[in-house]
Parts: structure tokens; C-alpha cells; sequence
């Protein structure tokens, strides 16, 4: 209450019952219940947050569960990239049950109207896949004609909408896939396994698997992952089935897939999401925490003297403590449940912001669980947070009742601080424990939102100090009163760096993360780096080809050849041997796999030699053959030393090889990196394909070159970097855009807590501000003073969020994209410009009802 009118009502005080305490902060709040509402907005904002993604989590994680089947298609997947022989033919056989197969890669398409091509990801089916689920085609029919056409080995095919919509092409229209004519069947909306991510990255095109023969794209280095699908009969333990088959599969090589493993893959990936989207909302959450510990903070000064006349009538430091953790424990309850209402309606927005995302429709329905603890995380953290202001007025001394002072009593931490403080620490770390599932992750989380917080309290602090000790006395009149309210009692220079502050650290520095990105990929192929590679060209059309690049007078950046080996031996046992010893430290996979090599007189800058000796050439026959092993690869993979001995089985030739060097290849660079390269003088008879480097100036002229390649050599593959580019733009914008989002909900906060923290000391800049029209003052004046000090706080907010994200930033690009840092500072400005805006005009509008009358009169209005 804000003075003793309501004294007369009070009984002889003893020791209160809770009754009394309910009915003294109910009678208390009346007049300051809708600033009590108003600083419970942001816990409102952060509730929901919280229950909309909670919500969404638990949805998330049924959804997963019912549709598992129907993404993986099968209740088993077999995969190989290398090409099935004779023992994974046996192997893949022995499995009972109903089969599908699938040959699976990359080609090109080439559409023969428009004569456009791009590289996709070619899908040729064989068997009744998918087993569950559906492919969801336009028109509908579609799926069952191409079925029906895989049995007849018609040429149909289905097309990823994306492609037809970027191509203008349409149903009934012909592409080409290698050397084969297909009819465009449908428009391909979803498969099993293809996500919106996914489809953008590599679109996808279903054909006939018995039509593959007539591409010309099956031959020797073609790179094909090789599936094969089973259904089983209701009840089969499949997972069980596959760790009796397990030792089989991994020494042939073999990955395997189940239901259980989708669903165990597919609620990691989605937890991490969901845990990263919490933290966000948490932040949101800590900000509404600190507006609401400075809103109380500023609303216990308005209560002093109410306090100290309590304290005149025989009521305890204790019991007013209590009186006000009732008012603040209802209006934090009242402020979850609103929030957890809001929030259960918000989740229903969520699955279109992740639907790029999500590989199956979402439902969405109220989750319980969810609800409650969102209602007890806010009433909680309402409470908790408001403590430290809270507890101090223990100390105040019914002596305030005549000395009238507005300030809280100083500072100190007794042992009620530094149990409520910690606390709040406790409850933050617990919290982000709960979220992430992993304590390191916690801790670290939390230390970069206390560091944070600590460096943007102490330019709080340092700024008001500064200005109080360097004020500008010779100044007009005008900035003198602004720059005093920085530092004067109910200022909010606090409140709003530390508020607004973070927020524009969070969306700043994920602007920046982005053009990170971006840059880096642009620095691989910028300049005069290469910006095609032509790849899977054999070796009669490689001269051809090198005549149409003459032609296009375009630089051959890199023209080299790949051959296809594997292990023969190494560490002094064959191949048989490895896959035998059941001691050894080496995975199976490694005597197993077809590895790609190549062969060279010379490193590519790209290539940096760690340890051991390049030698680029073997003269004579007889002489030893030096390999260069990729330093991870050959250390860690391998197993092996300078000087090892590493024996290759190249299309049955069986070539022994010593490790001659170690390298450090930077795959960031647009250009073939290899893990293994031989020296030259080896392999030039041995089977192999080329892959060609080049650049082009313009997009037409990429266009023009690719047309006519595709037109003679249809089995080479190209990939423009050009189109890779703007995929990885537009993968990037869509996971920004969920970011964004996020950001979004924190930024709003600090608004909030902004607008809450001004309207919360409206009375004393109304008092203020009525002294100064006393005093003759006159509109203009106080609006100019008013848009001054606004204007002051907004742009001190903003540049210290803005340097925080800067110097996070800074971080990210040193230690974890290792890139030189080069900000782009629009942006940010455009940043700072809103938010300082959006701060003047919330400060403007709360004096707007003092211009327009008689400064008594306002007075009166407010004084109620």
C-alpha cells in the first residue's frame, strides 16, 4: 500500500496468520496490480516458450515413435557402397521375408526442352518398396503407374517437385539420366528417408532399377550405395535378428537399420532441437527474470514508507518480507498459467517452422506433463528471482516513515543473499542440465550466460559511474538533465543494457555465424579458384572433353585420375587374415572398403606434408613405392607408421606400397582431395576414370558448357559450385529462420522487460518531469530531454550487445570455423537502429499524458 488509509482495519498484531499476510497483499496490490501484471509479462513470454517447445518435444517424440515405420519404409535396411559380390550376395539372401532393392547415386539430369541440367540423386527401385508409408505423388496415381512400370521396366520416372518447379517443367515432359529417356510420371512430393533439407540439398529422382542398364552409368568407379529392404512377418525380433548377423555384416561391410535405430537416431537428432530451442526460451526466461528482479526492486522503493508505517504498527522485518512474497508468488503463479495457456496454443506454430525439418506430418495435442512444469518452473522462478530485492526490506526502519527516503536499504551479503543467490545459480545450472542431459554442457552454458550478464552489469555500472564523475557541467541545459537521469534513483540504465543488451547479442551474433558460413564456402570458390568439376569421365572421353573446354577457352585447373583399389595387406596379414583376428584394433570396414586413389608428380596447395617425404615419381620399375596417407586417416584409421608396409589389390594386381609421408589436406578448398595418392609411374595402366577441374566466368557461360557436355558425354557428372552455393544459402536461411525465430522470443522479452521496466517508475519520472513544467519547463523541453536519455540508453544497449556478439563471434570464427573474422557490421546497425528507436518511442509514450494537462492535475490522477 502505498500509504496508511488502510491502517484503521488492522487487528492488534501478534503473530500473523496466513490469512492475514493473504489479505495484507491483497489489500496492498490494489492500487499496483497492473504494474504488478505488467513486469509478470515477460515470465509470461518465457513460459510459453518453454511449454510451446516442451509441448512440441513430447509430440515430437510419439510422432517419432508411430512413424518410424513408415520413414525407413522397412523393418530392415541393408546397405554397401561397395558393389556386392558373390558373399554379400549369399548374405543379403539368407534374410527371410519379403525384399526390395535399390540403387542409389549421383547423375545428371538433363532436361531436353529447355536443355537445363543439374545433378540429383538417382533412386532406382526394384520390389514393392516402400513396404510402409507411402511415395506421395501429384497427380496420385502416379506412384502405383511407376510401380506397375518397375515390373514392365517401362521408362517412367518420378521427378522431385522441386526440380520441375525450378526447371518449368511439367508432368508428361522427357528428361534424360545418363543415356536414358524417361517420361515424367509424377511430380514426387515425399518418400521414405527424404526430407524437405534433404530434397533441397539433392532432389531426388525414382526410376526403374531393370532400366539402369541403359544409362551407361553402372561401370567400373561408379559410385553406388547398394539397399536392400525386408519386410518380416508381425512379432520377428529384428533387432535380434541383426545382432545374431552382426559379426557377418561388419566384415563385409555391411550397415544395417532398423525401426529401433531410426527411432533412437532420428529422437537424438530432434532431442538436440528441441534442447537448443530451450536453452533459447531459457534465456528469454533469465531476461524476464532480471526485469522482473528490477521491476521489484524499483516497486519495494515506492513501498518504503508503507513498509516503515507497517513496521511504526508493531509488523516484523519478517512479516512485511512475507506480505510481498504473497503478492509476488500470486501474480507469478497467475503469470505461468497464462503462460502455459499461451504456450500450448504457440506449439501449433512451431511444425511450420520446422517443417523443412521434420520428415513426417506432426500432430499436435496438449501435453499435461508439459503444462504443469512450466507452472511451477515460472511460479518458482518468479519468486526466486525476486528475493534479492525482496529480502532487503527486512532493514528498513520504521524511522523511514518520517525520514521519507526511497532507497532501499544498502546492499550486503549476509547469509539470506548468499543462500538466495546461490540458489539461483543452482536452479539455472540444474535447469540447463535438465535440458541438454549433459552437466558439461550445463556448466557451460551457464558460465557464458553469467559471463554475459556480469560484463554487461558492469558497463551498467561503469557508464553510470563515468557519467556521475565526468559530467559534462558546460553542456546545455537539455543534455545535462538527460545524462543525470543515467544515474539518478529509479534509472534504468541497468535493466536495459542488461536486457535488451543480450538480446541483441543473441540475434547479432547469429547474423554473423551465418555470413560466416556463407563466406567460407564463397572463399573456396572465390576468385580464381574452380568453380566446375566434371567428374566420371572415362578414359576414351577424357581428350574429347579437353577439346570442348579448349573450345569454351577455360583454364584446366586440375585434370586427374581415379582408380579404384583395396586392401590387400597390411600390418603383415592379408586380407583373409584381418577380417580373422578378433584382437586386432583395425574395424572392418578397413580391409572391406574400395578406397578412391589417385596419382601424382606434384601436391596440390591443398596438400600439406606433416611428416615423412613427398617423392613424386617411381623411375625404374623395381624401385620402392611411397605413398602419402592423409595424416588422420593413416594414424587413426589404419593404424600405420612412416615406413609401413601397405599392399593394394587394384582390379587383381597386387601392389606393395610403403607410407612415405604424412598430410594435412585442407577439404574446405573446391577441388579433388584425395586420402591416398600414389606417386607417378604406378598405376597409369590400371583401370580408372578422370575427374576435371575448371572455371567459368558467368552463370551463362556455365550454362552454355554444361548443356553441351551433357549433350555428348550424358554419363559425366558436373557440379557447378555456383548451385552449390546457393543450396547451402538456402539450407542456412532455413536453419536461421528457426533460429531466428528463437531469437525473436528473447528480443521480445527484453522489449517487454523494457516497456515494464519504464511504465514500472512512471510515477517518478511523472514527478520529475512535473517539477521541471513547475520550474517552466515547457513541452518541447521535457520531450527533448526525455528523447535524449532514451536515446542515450538504447544506443549504450544496443553497442554493448552489439560488441558482445562481436567478440563471440571473434570465437566462433577462431576456434571452431578457423576462418579469418570479417564481420559485416550492417546488420547489427540495422539492429541497433530498431532497438534504439523502439526505446525512444516506448519512453516518449510513457510521459505522453503529462503535455497535455495541468501539471497539478496529473498529479492528482497519479497519486490515487
Amino acid at each position: 500500500m502505498s500509504n496508511a488509509s488502510h491502517m484503521h482495519e488492522l487487528r492488534p498484531l501478534g503473530k500473523p496468520t496466513q490469512n492475514w499476510l493473504w489479505t495484507m497483499a491483497w489489500r496492498d496490490s490494489r492500487k499496483s496490480r497492473g504494474r504488478l501484471l505488467l513486469f509478470m509479462a515477460s515470465i509470461i513470454l518465457g513460459i510459453a516458450s518453454l511449454v510451446a517447445i516442451n509441448s512440441f518435444g513430447d509430440n515430437l517424440a510419439r510422432d517419432i515413435d508411430n512413424e518410424a515405420k513408415t520413414l525407413i519404409g522397412a523393418d530392415l535396411v541393408l546397405s554397401r557402397r561397395a558393389t556386392p559380390d558373390d558373399s554379400v550376395k549369399a548374405l543379403v539372401s539368407s534374410f527371410s521375408g519379403e525384399k526390395a532393392e535399390e540403387k542409389s547415386f549421383a547423375s545428371m539430369i538433363f532436361f531436353p526442352k529447355t536443355e537445363d541440367s543439374r545433378l540429383i540423386q538417382v533412386r532406382a527401385v526394384e520390389g514393392p518398396f516402400p513396404f510402409y508409408g507411402e511415395i506421395l505423388t501429384v497427380p496420385v496415381e502416379a506412384a502405383a503407374t511407376f510401380r506397375n512400370a518397375n515390373r514392365q521396366n517401362l521408362p517412367l520416372a518420378l521427378v522431385d517437385q522441386s526440380l520441375l518447379l525450378q526447371f518449368n517443367a511439367q508432368v508428361g515432359d522427357s528428361i534424360r539420366v545418363g543415356n536414358g529417356m524417361y517420361k515424367i510420371e509424377g511430380s514426387l512430393l515425399q518418400a521414405p528417408g527424404q526430407s524437405g533439407i534433404a530434397a533441397t540439398a539433392a532432389p531426388v529422382v525414382y526410376i526403374p532399377a531393370r532400366s539402369l542398364s541403359g544409362t551407361g552409368l553402372i561401370r567400373m568407379g561408379s559410385r553406388i550405395t547398394y539397399k536392400f529392404y525386408y519386410k518380416f512377418p508381425a512379432g520377428t525380433d529384428v533387432s535380434a535378428l541383426v545382432n545374431e548377423r552382426e559379426e557377418e555384416l561388419n566384415a563385409l561391410s555391411i550397415g544395417s537399420e532398423t525401426i529401433e535405430d531410426r527411432k533412437k537416431s532420428l529422437g537424438n537428432a530432434f532431442r538436440d532441437l528441441t534442447s537448443f530451442l530451450n536453452l533459447v526460451a531459457f534465456v528469454a526466461l533469465l531476461l524476464g527474470c532480471v526485469g522482473v528482479a528490477s521491476a521489484v526492486h524499483v516497486y519495494m522503493r515506492d513501498k518504503i514508507v508503507s513498509i516503515a508505517t507497517l513496521r511504526c504498527l508493531g509488523v516484523s522485518g519478517r512479516q512485511a518480507f512475507l506480505i510481498f512474497v504473497c503478492q509476488v508468488a500470486a501474480i507469478g503463479l497467475i503469470g505461468s498459467i497464462i503462460g502455459a495457456v499461451v504456450g500450448s496454443f504457440l506449439q501449433y506454430s512451431l511444425p511450420l517452422v520446422l517443417k523443412d525439418f521434420i520428415p513426417f506430418d506432426t500432430t499436435i495435442t496438449l501435453s499435461l506433463p508439459s503444462i504443469l512444469s512450466g507452472i511451477l518452473t515460472g511460479f518458482f522462478i518468479s519468486i526466486l528471482f525476486s528475493l534479492p530485492p525482496l529480502i532487503r526490506i527486512r532493514k528498513i526502519s520504521p524511522l523511514n516513515a518520517l525520514r521519507l527516503e526511497d532507497n532501499l536499504p544498502v546492499f550486503t551479503w549476509d547469509l539470506p543473499m548468499i543462500l538466495v543467490s546461490a540458489l539461483i545459480l543452482a536452479f539455472i545450472i540444474l535447469f540447463a542440465w535438465v535440458q541438454t542431459g549433459f552437466f558439461t554442457r550445463a556448466l557451460a552454458f551457464t558460465g557464458g550466460v553469467a559471463l554475459s550478464f556480469l560484463l554487461l552489469v558492469g558497463v551498467s555500472l561503469l557508464v553510470m559511474r563515468a557519467v556521475r564523475k565526468f559530467f559534462p557541467s558546460g553542456w546545455s541545459y537539455l543534455w545535462r538533465q538527460s545524462l543525470a537521469n543515467l544515474y539518478r534513483p529509479n534509472n534504468q540504465t541497468l535493466i536495459l543494457i542488461v536486457s535488451i543488451g543480450l538480446g541483441t547479442s543473441l540475434i547479432s551474433t547469429l547474423s554473423l555465424t551465418q555470413d560466416m558460413v556463407l563466406e567460407q564456402v564463397n572463399i573456396s570458390g572465390g576468385n580464381d579458384r574452380p568453380n566446375l568439376v566434371l567428374f566420371d569421365i572415362q578414359t576414351d572421353q577424357r581428350e574429347a572433353i579437353r577439346a570442348i573446354v579448349d573450345e569454351y577457352e577455360l583454364p584446366v585447373k586440375q585434370d586427374v585420375p581415379v582408380v579404384t583399389a583395396r586392401l590387400h595387406g597390411l600390418h603383415g596379414m592379408n586380407r583373409v587374415e584381418m577380417l580373422a583376428d578378433t584382437l586386432k584394433d583395425i574395424p572392418n570396414w578397413v580391409p572391406n572398403a574400395e578406397y578412391k586413389i589417385t596419382f601424382r608428380d606434384t601436391l596440390t596447395d591443398a596438400d600439406k606434408i606433416t611428416a615423412g617425404e613427398w617423392l613424386g615419381e617411381v623411375k625404374n620399375p623395381g624401385d620402392s613405392i611411397f605413398i602419402s596417407l592423409e595424416e588422420d586417416f593413416g594414424r587413426n584409421r589404419w593404424k600405420v607408421a612412416l615406413g609401413d608396409r601397405v599392399d593394394f589389390d587394384v582390379q587383381g594386381a597386387i601392389i606393395p606400397t610403403y607410407v612415405g609421408s604424412f598430410r594435412e589436406v585442407d577439404y574446405a578448398r573446391f577441388q579433388t582431395n584425395f586420402r591416398i595418392v600414389f606417386p607417378k609411374g604406378v598405376l597409369e595402366q590400371a583401370p580408372q576414370i578422370h575427374v576435371l577441374v575448371t572455371r567459368t566466368d558467368s552463370v551463362s557461360q556455365a550454362a552454355a558448357f554444361q548443356r553441351e557436355i551433357i549433350r555428348a558425354f550424358p554419363t559425366v557428372s558436373i557440379i557447378d559450385l555456383g548451385l552449390v552455393l546457393q543450396t547451402v544459402e538456402e539450407i542456412l536461411d532455413q536453419v536461421s529462420f528457426v533460429i531466428r525465430f528463437m531469437a525473436f522470443i528473447s528480443i521480445a522479452t527484453g522489449i517487454l522487460v523494457l516497456i515494464s521496466s519504464v511504465v514500472i517508475s512512471r510515477f517518478q519520472r511523472i514527478q520529475e518531469s512535473i517539477l521541471l513544467r513547475t520550474l517552466g519547463a515547457n513541452k518541447q523541453q521535457i520531450l527533448s530531454i526525455t528523447f535524449r536519455e532514451y536515446l542515450l540508453l538504447g544506443l549504450i544497449a544496443t553497442s554493448c550487445g552489439a560488441l558482445l556478439s562481436l567478440a563471440s563471434s571473434w570465437a566462433l570464427a577462431v576456434f571452431s570455423f578457423e576462418v579469418p573474422f570479417r564481420p559485416n557490421i550492417l546488420p547489427i546497425l540495422i539492429i541497433m537502429i530498431g532497438i534504439s528507436t523502439l526505446v525512444v518511442v516506448v519512453g516518449l509514450f510513457n510521459i505522453r499524458g503529462i503535455l497535455s494537462e495541468p501539471p497539478l492535475e496529473v498529479l492528482r490522477k497519479e497519486s490515487v
